[in-house]
């Protein structure tokens, strides 16, 4: 089995203000195979964008190892072709528009890399056909929504032609039609473009498309399957503080008053099969 991301007995350790030391990751491993689509989720401190720096060579691991297509973070000479194999998408897409132009600003990745102005041009347009904003090509960032802005992020990552896109709370600062932009362009990604993905969030309702949740408390990580897998343990997740998404609460409060229908109820259309069934 091919993995693009190998994550083995990772501690990551720091000193807070008080100078105690604090373990951000502690004894995580995770595997993420090519074309995955993985949603890690969890409440603020629970070392979930932590991992995602990791991934991308951003941060190195105090203990155990990682590698991105078999090429270990803690070796210099593997951090430029991991974060060309590996590219990252942060919470704030103003953090990461650098020009003026749209297309400037999404061509300024292959340009760094040394790559040929044809060739730029041509990832260029491809990058934002992929992201359905080429319309958009000629106009300054700025005035764009913050869905669209994210979009252009995420083109300026597509133009260096990653493998794996690390998302780390992509649609955090955003409003629901924003997210729901990003959030399907994630999803194109991963089917059209057969992008590996690793999705860094705490919207329970993008996890239910992915096809494996990852969660964590701590730095470690205490729950991890299918989406029908992890949000059936309802009780569960609200121990740990999280919420899960609408429609399966819904269903896990019908089934306490009685009510005979399954606990890994997703989305609406599978409530509404399953209540015209009890009709």
């Amino acid at each position: 089995m091919d993995y693009m991301v190998e994550i083995e007995s990772v501690i990551y350790q720091y000193k807070n203000n008080e100078e105690e030391d604090i373990k951000a990751l502690n004894d995580v491993s995770i595997n993420v195979k090519e074309g995955e689509f993985v949603v890690v989720i969890g409440h603020n401190g629970s070392g979930k964008s932590t991992l995602a720096k990791h991934i991308n060579a951003l941060l190195l691991p105090t203990e155990g190892e990682v590698k991105v297509k078999s090429m270990n973070t803690k070796d210099e000479v593997n951090t430029w072709p991991i974060r060309q194999t590996a590219g990252m998408v942060f919470q704030n897409p103003d953090n990461q528009i650098v020009a003026t132009i749209v297309e400037e600003d999404v061509a300024f990745g292959p340009e760094n890399l040394g790559v040929e102005p044809k060739e730029i041009y041509s990832r260029v347009e491809e990058a934002l056909e992929i992201v359905d904003m080429r319309q958009y090509s000629e106009k300054a960032p700025h005035l764009l929504s913050g869905g669209q802005k994210q979009r252009i992020a995420i083109a300026g990552v597509l133009a260096m032609k990653p493998d794996c896109i690390i998302f780390d709370e992509p649609t955090a600062m955003l409003d629901p039609s924003g997210r729901k932009e990003v959030i399907n362009t994630i999803k194109k990604l991963n089917k059209q473009e057969n992008k590996t993905i690793v999705h860094i969030t705490h919207f329970m309702e993008e996890a239910v498309n992915a096809d494996r949740v990852i969660v964590m408390e701590a730095g470690k990580v205490v729950l991890e399957g299918t989406p029908k897998e992890v949000f059936s343990q309802v009780d569960k997740l609200k121990e740990l503080g999280l919420d899960v998404p609408q429609v399966t609460d819904l269903a896990n409060l019908l089934i306490k008053e009685g009510i005979d229908m399954p606990q890994d109820i997703l989305t609406i259309d599978e409530m509404v099969m399953e209540l015209c069934r009890l009709k």
